[in-house]
């Protein structure tokens, strides 16, 4: 199996995980308010069914794709848009399109290019990016609900994207892309040690990956984490860092509480 092929088969696996979540909900925890303001369960699953379409067409049609980007809509556009939806019906449009969108991917190999609302992608960052995006609104889901998940080896996917999203972060707000290196030494859910940069380098990022996955997909302050960081680079990224494609986040405001262990 390829790489493609271990990021799909952990996508179907982050799949099944939010559907197990989301079946047993009643109408009343549809409708409840996520940490995204504004956004409650329903706009989360709308969200990822809606830009899981958009990845078939991405995919299987990508000058449709390209030529149907809706350049003055934002994702707040798109919720309301769907926010009349029956939960029932919500759920059976999120289902089929992950459905379609996982079968569409199998048809990739690993360094085919797909365009998205950022720079176009390879196939294996564009899966991964999906994985992302469906373990953070998975996020947003279960603490509306006031559920604990656990961490799965499966965030090292969202780790490397977000450590890849280092220049994006800093393009998408109209700041120069540091050159100096930067290394992220974390630690993984079972306890393993997970690098990635180089060497014996100025600016590092360290602490639980847990963190750091909060952290580039913007579901935590940076106040509210355990990672520490050296030199001028990382401490700015840190501010900044977004692992998805689109605007600059908005982030969330400090907790006031005690870092995460």
């Amino acid at each position: 199996m390829g790489l493609l092929g271990e990021v799909l088969g952990d996508l179907r696996d982050e799949t099944a995980d939010l559907q197990t979540i989301l079946r047993p909900l009643t109408p009343e925890q549809w409708e409840a308010p996520t940490p995204a303001a504004g956004w409650a369960v329903r706009d989360q699953v709308g969200h990822l069914a809606w830009f899981d379409d958009a990845a078939v067409t991405a995919v299987l049609e990508p000058e449709t794709f390209t030529a149907s980007i809706p350049h003055d809509r934002t994702v707040d556009d798109l919720a309301a848009a769907t926010r009349h939806l029956p939960c029932d019906e919500l759920l059976r449009w999120f289902t089929a399109a992950r459905a379609r969108s996982l079968d569409a991917f199998a048809t990739l190999e690993d360094k085919d290019r797909v365009p998205w609302y950022g720079p176009a992608m390879s196939a294996v960052s564009f899966v991964t990016a999906r994985l992302m995006e469906t373990w953070a609104h998975g996020q947003d889901v279960a603490d509306a609900l006031g559920l604990a998940r656990e961490p799965t080896p499966r965030l090292r996917h969202v780790a490397q994207i977000g450590v890849r999203a280092l220049p994006y972060s800093f393009l998408v707000r109209g700041l120069p892309v540091p050159t100096d290196p930067v290394r992220v030494e974390l630690v993984m859910p079972d306890g393993a040690a997970w690098a990635i940069g180089p060497d014996r380098v100025e600016d590092v990022v360290s602490g639980p990956m847990l963190d750091f996955c909060l952290l580039v997909t913007q579901r935590v302050h940076r106040d509210d984490t355990a990672l520490t960081c050296a030199g001028e680079t990382a401490n700015a990224w840190l501010s900044i860092a977004q692992a998805f494609a689109g605007p600059p986040g908005k982030g969330r405001a400090p907790s006031g509480k005690p870092p995460m262990a």
